[in-house]
Formats: structure tokens, C-alpha cells, sequence
């Protein structure tokens, strides 16, 4: 059975993040849950933490920065095809996605230098994303 096409808000984050791999046995960090967006995600094999650049130690920090897209929620949790629709487009223009769920939300990072080609691809698809300038 084909899935609707629904059109979502957006609003970008201020905060530039990172996207850190750690072992998986290490500590969570303090920094890791400071900031107003982070997530922290453990398994067997990693403890995988996003933050904002400017609270992750510089030999943790890598050349690539990302910028996250919250999309306004709440959404029930059995709601089919919500992050379809939004990496779909993101995808067909070469848009790499790293994408967070919550209990209520999505939130797509999406690299620094993908962010105009993102936003363009995603209001081409009839969505509607509210822009803020970063803070570095």
C-alpha cells in the first residue's frame, strides 16, 4: 500500500554539531549532555555522541560538521513513512542524512556543506524549513 505524501515543517538548529565515536566501554562524558540537542546511543560495538562542536575536546572534533533540522512533531509512533518523505528528496540531490528519532520527533543531520543544497531539495518537496544563522 503506497504511503501519502504529507509536506512537514522544519526548523534549523543554531548549534553546529558533532558526531563523535567512541569505544564502546567508555564513560559517557560530561560534554556529552550539555547543550540544548544532543544524543548519546550505545550498543555492543560503539558509544556513538552528538553535541555541539563547541562543547566536544578539540582531539575528538573531525573536519565535518553537521547541522540539525528538527521537524515539528509530535508524531505517533506507528505514523508510516514520516522519514521517508523527508530523506527521499534529501537522497535524490546526493544528500547524506544522519538521522535522530525521539519519542515525538525526527531530527536530520545534515552535513555544513550539503545545508543550502538540503534546504533547497526539501522546500522543493513542499516542505517548509525555518532557517536560523549558526553558531559556531
Amino acid at each position: 500500500m503506497p504511503v501519502a505524501k504529507r509536506s512537514f515543517e522544519l526548523s534549523l538548529l543554531a548549534e553546529t554539531f558533532t558526531i563523535c565515536h567512541l569505544a564502546a566501554d567508555a564513560a559517557v562524558p560530561e560534554w556529552a549532555m550539555q547543550g540544548q540537542f544532543f544524543s548519546i546511543t550505545r550498543t555492543s560495538d560503539e558509544l556513538s555522541v552528538i553535541a555541539e562542536k563547541a562543547l566536544v575536546p578539540a582531539r575528538l572534533r573531525t573536519d565535518v560538521t553537521w547541522r540539525a533540522m528538527k521537524v515539528h512533531g509530535p508524531f505517533d509512533l506507528s505514523e508510516v513513512g514520516v522519514l521517508a518523505s523527508l530523506v527521499a528528496p534529501l537522497a535524490a540531490v546526493g544528500v547524506s542524512v544522519f538521522a535522530v528519532s525521539t519519542f515525538d520527533t525526527d531530527y536530520l543531520l545534515v552535513q555544513c556543506s550539503q545545508l543550502r543544497e538540503a534546504i533547497t531539495a526539501l522546500r522543493n518537496a513542499a516542505h517548509a524549513v525555518h532557517e536560523v544563522k549558526a553558531i559556531s
